[in-house]
């Protein structure tokens, strides 16, 4: 498994993101149950959010974005996906 980070960029329409927020993390917390989330979280801004995969490939860490309710919705309106390597971390510390 490695690490695949997704930086994504929400739409602007706060009433869409707030009524597909539910289902989207309902989806998180399914992946995070079978081992295939490492993190996740809005910016406090809320434009937008960064998830950390555990992924076999590049592929696969985008058919679980493809997948979740914010992408199928069109609350995503950008995404980069690209793997990730930790050098530092104090998770598990």
């Amino acid at each position: 498994m490695a690490l695949f980070t997704a930086t994504l960029t929400y739409t602007d329409d706060a009433e869409k993101i707030a009524q597909v927020r539910p289902t989207h993390r309902e989806y998180l917390q399914s992946l995070l149950d079978a081992g295939k989330l490492h993190e996740s979280g809005p910016f406090t801004d809320d434009s937008g959010a960064l998830i950390i995969y555990n992924a076999e490939s590049e592929a696969d860490a985008r058919e679980m974005l493809a997948n979740d309710p914010f992408s199928t919705s069109g609350v995503v309106v950008k995404a980069t996906v690209r793997e990730w390597k930790v050098v530092f971390s104090s998770i598990g510390t």
